[in-house]
C-alpha cells in the first residue's frame, strides 16, 4: 500500500506478507476470483476472464496513488504464493473511519491465514493512518467470516434485509464494526 507517493507499505507478521499488488499477480487473482466458494458471499459473481484481474489491478494502482482505497496481496512467507487480498477502501476521512475487504483463495481456508493477515490490517489502519472506526459488511450466511471478525473485536451492528442482488441471487448483510479505543482496550494490538 501508498500511504505517500514515494513510499510503499510491506506488512510483515509470522505467516503473511501485506504487500502491494502488481501485474504478475493477474494469474493467481483470478484464481482467487473465479473460484465459486470463494465468491459465494461476495457482492458480485466469480470472474470468468483474466480481464477482470487485470482491471482490479488497473484499480489497485488508482487506489494506491489516489490514497482512496488499498488493497493488499497477502502473500505466504514461507513460499511466496499469493493467498488472497485484503482492502480498505470507501474512506470518510473527516470521521477517520472505512470498510474492510478480504478473500482468500480456497486452498488456504481453515489454517488462520487470513486472521493474521487481519490482524496486521487493523492495527495498520488503527495506529499508521490513525482511523477511529472500520467498518464490513459481510453475508450472515458467511459463518466463517463472521467468526474471523469477531475475534478480531468487531461487534454486529446492524442488519440490512436483501442489500445485495448477485444474478438471481438475493442477500441480506450483516454490518460490523470496530471503534479503535475498543481494539485498544481489548489487547488485540
Amino acid at each position: 500500500m501508498t500511504t505517500s507517493s514515494n513510499r510503499t507499505v510491506i506488512i510483515e507478521m509470522e505467516r503473511v506478507v501485506l504487500r502491494q499488488l502488481m501485474a504478475a499477480d493477474a494469474p493467481a487473482l483470478y484464481a482467487i476470483f473465479s473460484h465459486p466458494e470463494v465468491m459465494r458471499y461476495w457482492a458480485s459473481p466469480p470472474w470468468t476472464s483474466i480481464t477482470q484481474a487485470e482491471e482490479r489491478l488497473a484499480r489497485a494502482q488508482n487506489g494506491y496513488r489516489s490514497e482512496e482505497g488499498f488493497q493488499w496481496g497477502i502473500e505466504r512467507r514461507e513460499d511466496g504464493d499469493l493467498m488472497g487480498t485484503c482492502s480498505l477502501f470507501s474512506f470518510n476521512r473527516p470521521s477517520r473511519r472505512c470498510e474492510i475487504g478480504y478473500a482468500l483463495g480456497r486452498p488456504y481456508w481453515g489454517q488462520g491465514y487470513m486472521g493474521e493477515a487481519l490482524r496486521a490490517l487493523v492495527a495498520y489502519a488503527f495506529t499508521t493512518l490513525d482511523l477511529n472506526r472500520l467498518e464490513a459488511d459481510i453475508d450472515p450466511r458467511n459463518t466463517s467470516s463472521a467468526k474471523t471478525l469477531e475475534r478480531l473485536g468487531f461487534q454486529t451492528e446492524g442488519f440490512l434485509p436483501e442489500r445485495w442482488i448477485v444474478g438471481d441471487e438475493v442477500s441480506d448483510t450483516w454490518l460490523y464494526g470496530l471503534l479503535r479505543r475498543n481494539w485498544q482496550k481489548d489487547g488485540r494490538r
